[in-house]
């Protein structure tokens, strides 16, 4: 059953850590095969759920050690239809890795929820293309539509919120939080920006947030920003009112573009202490910003130093 669904604690205020770059940290530290990029993909069997158990109880022990709330984000991002039809799943078995995914989470929550570490379950969804590249723009009821199912699979099964990670346009972040409104969820967008602090499409990210938030009456819960090293996107935030609705950081350890990173042969993993000082410095200026993580190139080590620098902040 879910148990933030109706009051998400992060709202609250206080520290949530998340998780880091799963797919990075599996594939570069860890030896395993994504195809696709596709982390559920280990759920398939036993020895790769426990893969990601252990993965997943070392981000949650650093939010238990320093009394911080966590947020435990599905290793689905790559779980929706197109995907799953190019690794070979049907519509079913796409459907039971989905539900697979959050029973993980729920079994973590029980094992590491504390009074001072709430665990909220969060069901990720990518999105249907790239998360670099916006390729074929979707319309906002066609991206509904190509969402919704995996939305009801993630309410059915007791996630408390959806998150949209890598969201690279307006449209497809529209049709995410109505599919997810549609299923009475809280949901969160989550947008990937490139070096210029622009989403993939050109947009600046006030006016995605405001296109989001006219379309779906404030649908999110809030925002964030993903996929991108804090040195890119910290000049376009200002005192804007737009700037109240983001409150959490998926940000790559890594200071090279996006064309950089998909042409690199080795995993730039940067310097988690500088990456963590980024952070604090950020919260200093826009302490409401709250659920803290990472993304490609990270590991716990940055989810580490980013709690250090944050509690500090």
């Amino acid at each position: 059953m879910a148990k933030y669904r109706h009051h998400l604690p992060q709202l609250d205020g206080g520290l949530f850590l998340t998780d880091a770059g799963i797919e990075t940290t599996l594939i570069f530290h860890e030896g395993q095969d994504l195809p696709h990029f596709a982390a559920f993909h280990l759920l398939k069997d036993e020895a790769g759920t426990e893969v990601l158990r252990d993965y997943f109880r070392r981000h949650a022990e650093i939010a238990r050690e320093h009394g911080t709330g966590f947020l435990l984000e599905s290793a689905t991002w790559r779980s929706s239809p197109d995907w799953g039809d190019s690794l070979g799943y049907s519509a079913e078995q796409l459907d039971a890795a989905n539900r697979a995914a959050i029973a993980m989470l729920v079994e973590l929550r029980a094992e590491f929820e504390t009074a001072e570490t709430p665990c909220v379950i969060s069901g990720c969804i990518g999105p249907r293309g790239d998360g670099y590249d916006p390729g074929q723009v979707m319309t906002a009821e066609v991206a509904q539509d190509y969402h919704a199912r995996q939305v009801w699979v993630f309410a059915e099964a007791g996630a408390d919120m959806i998150t949209a990670i890598t969201a690279t346009n307006v449209p497809e972040a529209i049709g995410i939080v109505r599919a997810a409104q549609a299923a009475g969820m809280p949901v969160v967008i989550s947008f990937t920006v490139e070096t210029d602090g622009r989403l993939p499409t050109g947009q600046s990210l006030a006016e995605a947030i405001g296109r989001v938030d006219e379309a779906t009456g404030n649908g999110p819960a809030y925002y964030m920003i993903n996929c991108a090293h804090p040195s890119h996107f910290a000049g376009v935030l200002g005192d804007e009112a737009w700037i109240r609705r983001l409150r959490g950081l998926r940000c790559n350890a890594s200071r090279k573009s996006h064309a950089e990173l998909d042409e690199a042969e080795e995993l730039d993993s940067g310097d988690p202490v500088e990456l963590g000082a980024d952070y604090g410095h950020l919260l200093q200026r826009f302490p409401q910003i709250n659920v803290l993580g990472g993304c490609c190139g990270t590991d716990h080590r940055h989810i580490q130093q980013i709690c250090v620098a944050c509690q500090a902040a």
